[in-house]
């Protein structure tokens, strides 16, 4: 179909059908532009640097735990231009995300057949470290850990021993977790068994505090865990703070207990006798002392160094959560094995805990944050349903319009076999334009007589559209180059 064939059909089209098409273009254009305004997108990305996979995991579930709106791509989040810094402070408070760790397939990626076997050697060790560190994590409250292996190496004279392999492995605790014995033990075996010939003597284990290796204040750390763990269980997690100091004896001493029990009614008797004669001016005093016998049992007992000889437990309280004290304070004794009689002291008190990074979202923000999000679709939808009552009437005349001349233009070969009459039944009901149309593909003769019986006034109407000049639009182009495609 040429321009010239779309003018003609447009220039035929009635004014009020006209209208209709222009309203409905006008309207799926604003549509069309509002919906790039709201779902453009102005969110910035959150990192400097792109992340790697293990990090993007980290930053995701995180921003997912705080409820965050965010748009992840494949190496950063793009987050509200206005959050970026506040988002940024509470990753960095949280640590997240760590840094991020090279393991074994990472760091052989890059090595070729002819790397020099000490650089390949160094390349799988860094590797080795990067899985043993990303394994540690999370294990009995680890934060991080960072791991360093020594390798075995052989004399190089005859007289020089050889040495074995060696690894030092740094911890950090997570918040509010205490890193006990048992924690310990379990990070030496784990680096043991992933290193050929390491031995778990061998290995040494450090956190941000100093050396674990032989710490005597293990029993207040077992103590602390245990409480905390209890109080997280019964009154929530981030709570409570518990912090327990044991006092330790660094003398020995020696305690020597001697008792005596009787054998019958009493130990000894002691009898007192004084008698006075007026007649023979006599004075005597007479003193007896009885001792039936006794059991004697001695007891002797050795305190050696570093006893425990007092505990000291503070249990500090979320004074916003308002509960009951002493009900804490009975949780507390009971859990931490407190003996008064020894000394030991439990203070738990409320206070208010500062929590700039750990406010939940306000149900009002979030319920805000929704409905911006759905402010494009409901503007759609809104542009759309006006669209469809201004532009429903002129499209159904449209298109039925259309049909109509559609079945005429088939039936117009048919017609030049009929009558004036039967062609004018025909065209009766159209309205101008399809009627001449029609009549322009009639035969002059037969086109004549069929506008002879319309009325005067119907009759001008489609001699005008019979009559109308083309567009100065298409006489401008040239019909004829557009026809043939010149």
């Amino acid at each position: 179909m040429t321009l010239e064939g779309l003018l003609e059909r447009w220039n035929a089209l009635e004014r009020r059908v006209k209208i209709g098409i222009l309203t409905a273009a006008i309207g799926l254009a604003a549509a069309a532009a509002l919906t790039a305004f709201f779902s453009r997108d102005t969110r910035v990305p959150l990192f400097a640097t792109a992340l790697k996979a293990d990090q993007l995991a980290e930053v995701d579930a995180q921003l997912s735990a705080w409820n965050v709106a965010f748009v992840p791509v494949h190496d950063n989040v793009r987050v509200d231009a206005r959050m970026r810094g506040r988002l940024l402070a509470r990753l960095a408070m949280a640590g997240v995300p760590h840094a991020h760790v090279m393991g074994t397939s990472e760091a052989l990626a890059a090595v070729g057949t002819l790397t020099p076997q000490a650089i390949l050697d160094a390349q799988a060790r860094a590797g080795l470290e990067g899985d043993l560190e990303k394994g540690l994590r999370g294990i009995g409250g680890i934060e991080d850990a960072r791991v360093i292996i020594a390798p075995a190496r052989g004399g190089i004279f005859a007289d020089e021993s050889p040495t074995p392999a060696t690894a030092s492995v740094r911890l950090t605790a997570a918040p509010g977790n205490v890193l006990t014995a048992s924690t310990l033990g379990a990070v030496r075996a784990f680096v043991a068994a992933g290193v050929p010939g390491l031995d778990a003597a061998h290995v040494t284990v450090v956190d941000d505090r100093g050396a674990l290796e032989d710490d005597r204040g293990d029993d207040g750390r077992r103590r602390e865990s245990a409480l905390q763990s209890a109080l997280d269980a019964a009154f929530g997690i981030g709570t409570t703070i518990v912090r327990v100091h044991v006092d330790r004896d660094s003398a020995a001493r020696e305690s020597r207990d001697v008792r005596r029990r009787p054998d019958a009614a009493a130990i000894s008797h002691n009898d007192l006798e004084e008698r006075f004669s007026g007649e023979k001016k006599s004075y005597t005093r007479r003193r007896t002392s009885l001792d039936r016998g006794s059991d004697v049992h001695e007891e002797r007992k050795q305190i050696a160094a570093g006893s425990v000889a007092r505990v000291s437990i503070a249990v500090i309280v979320d004074a916003r959560r308002s509960f009951d004290l002493e009900k804490i304070r009975q949780v507390a004794a009971a859990a931490s094995g407190l003996d008064p009689h020894r000394g030991d002291t439990l203070s738990v008190e409320a206070v208010a805990f500062d929590r700039p990074s750990g406010a939940a979202p306000q149900p009002f923000a979030y319920a805000l944050g929704v409905f911006g999000e759905a402010i494009p679709a409901i503007a759609l939808a809104l542009v759309a349903i006006v669209a469809l009552r201004v532009c429903a009437q002129p499209m159904t005349a449209l298109a039925g319009d259309l049909m109509r001349r559609y079945a005429l233009r088939r039936a117009a070969p048919q017609m030049q076999a009929l009558g004036a009459d039967a062609v004018f039944r025909a065209l009766q009901d159209e309205p101008a334009h399809v009627a001449a149309a029609i009549v322009a593909t009639l035969g002059t003769p037969l086109a004549t007589a069929v506008l002879e019986l319309y009325p005067p006034a119907e009759r001008r109407a489609i001699v005008e559209r019979l009559g109308r000049k083309r567009s100065p639009l298409v006489a401008d182009l040239g019909a004829e180059s557009i026809v043939h495609g010149r």
